[in-house]
């Protein structure tokens, strides 16, 4: 018995790691993005409280984070995933379980009845793997690599989850406007078509132009119920993601145009930035856990020894179950050494080498996605302000191009149908302008969701 602590100390101190040593992978893709900044600006770490300026925004996306299905599936995902660590983990332990046994027996021999009676307690340790080659420790150390990539997808969903309630929360403001703006163009060509109607009564206008003027009044009216008709399909979205119904006061107005809505992006971000994002993290831990694959794989060629153990006391009466001379033990080591198992051993380590291949493949491709994801929002973000600029002013100028229209039209100097074409081209100006805002909002949070939740 006195052996027993001395051989499990020099197996647990004995132990040898057979998994190859890890190098990180080199990253496939340059140290800056091909659409660089023209000027550099000190880095801030952003979470998602701080990029929302509007306090309606935050609160909307913090009842998503209370209530979205699928982030709780995957937050549970990972409670699970520990659990299961935890149980890889209790295998480089000993188990020790205490006995307590009692037998009765009554034999019958030529005519004569005999009872005896047998009665043990103790302590014992049954088939315990020392774990001389590190195989238990490998697979230990891959089932937290495991359990840690898990926590990484987890957190990937939320930063998503945060993205798309912006941006659909952006959405139904972008199409709420567009609403208004339909609403607003029914009502003007309303008014057009009433003049053109007085004009037709006097003579002035012929019954094509009348007819012209209806049929913008009636596509107006389409617009403005597609538009209302989005707005409801926009707000169940939302509320989709939300997980719950949606407090009026949460949604939003007609601001989408606001530049404060969302902190502005930092300049000079460098690539490096794609290591903390947490799908690069979690292919990462994924490629861990395959090297420690290997090791466990090769620890199969190698003896494993296995320990069984007890003590305690045994009598043939309850009452001498602890006095002296009672105490029992035993203590039974095996050893087991692979020689033929027809290349079984041999065929899993390929497997576990061809399986961590894959997973550098993976980790590649994840940064190359990554960075080809950062550089797009980049291309956008380096053009975007010029684009709303060139777009509010072709607004602005449609905008005077009708109003002259419509004035030389009254005074008789115009015919309708410039009127016509400069307000269909204003209408669209206006529209495009408001998808336009949308783009650059979504831009932002698009930058937010590709660098992994932050710009540090």
């Amino acid at each position: 018995m006195r052996l027993i602590p001395l051989v499990l100390a020099l197996a647990l101190t004995g132990c040898v790691n057979l998994a190859p040593d890890y190098q990180r992978p080199t990253a496939p893709v340059g140290e800056q993005w091909p659409t660089a900044t023209t000027n550099s600006s000190t880095n801030a770490d952003i979470n998602w409280q701080s990029l929302f300026v509007d306090t309606r925004l935050r609160d909307t996306v913090a009842q998503a984070l209370a209530n979205n299905r699928d982030l709780r599936v995957a937050a549970l995902n990972v409670e699970y995933q520990r659990a299961q660590y935890r149980i890889q983990r209790a295998e480089l332990f000993p188990a020790v379980s205490a006995t307590a046994d009692g037998t009765r027996q009554r034999a019958l021999s030529n005519g004569n009845t005999a009872f005896s009676s047998q009665y043990s307690v103790g302590l014992g340790i049954s088939s315990y793997e020392v774990d001389l080659f590190g195989r238990l420790g490998n697979l230990k150390d891959a089932a937290l690599e495991q359990y840690l990539s898990l926590e990484q997808t987890r957190r990937s969903t939320q930063i998503s989850l945060v993205a798309e309630v912006a941006s659909a929360w952006m959405t139904l403001a972008a199409d709420q406007q567009l609403l208004k703006l339909a609403n607003d163009t029914y009502a003007s060509q309303q008014k057009t078509y009433a003049l053109v109607q007085q004009s037709h009564g006097l003579g002035g206008d012929s019954g094509v132009s009348l007819a012209q003027a209806r049929s913008t009044v009636e596509s107006a009216r389409a617009d403005a119920a597609n538009y209302a008709s989005q707005v409801e399909q926009d707000r169940n979205a939302l509320e989709l993601l939300v997980g719950q119904r949606l407090d009026e006061k949460l949604l939003p107005g007609d601001n989408l145009g606001d530049s404060t809505l969302l902190v502005s992006v930092p300049a000079g971000l460098p690539s490096t930035l794609l290591q903390r994002r947490p799908d690069v993290l979690a292919a990462e831990h994924t490629l861990k856990a395959a090297n420690a694959d290997i090791g466990a794989a090769r620890a199969a060629f190698f003896p494993s020894v296995t320990l069984t153990a007890s003590g305690g006391s045994a009598s043939s009466q309850l009452s001498g179950l602890f006095k002296g001379g009672s105490g029992a033990w035993s203590f039974a080591p095996s050893i087991s050494l692979p020689i033929f198992n027809a290349g079984s051993n041999r065929a899993t380590l390929d497997a576990a080498k061809v399986t961590r291949d894959i997973d550098v493949a993976s980790y590649e491709k994840t940064l190359q996605t990554a960075f080809s994801e950062v550089a797009d929002a980049l291309s956008v973000r380096a053009h975007i302000n010029e684009r709303l600029d060139a777009q509010r002013n072709l607004t602005e100028a449609t905008n005077t191009s009708y109003t002259l229209s419509l004035a030389l039209y009254k005074q008789g100097s115009d015919s309708f149908l410039d009127v016509l074409d400069a307000q269909r081209s204003l209408n669209s100006a206006q529209q495009s302008l408001i998808s336009l805002q949308l783009a650059e909002q979504v831009n932002r949070v698009t930058l937010y969701k590709t660098l992994g939740g932050g710009w540090n």
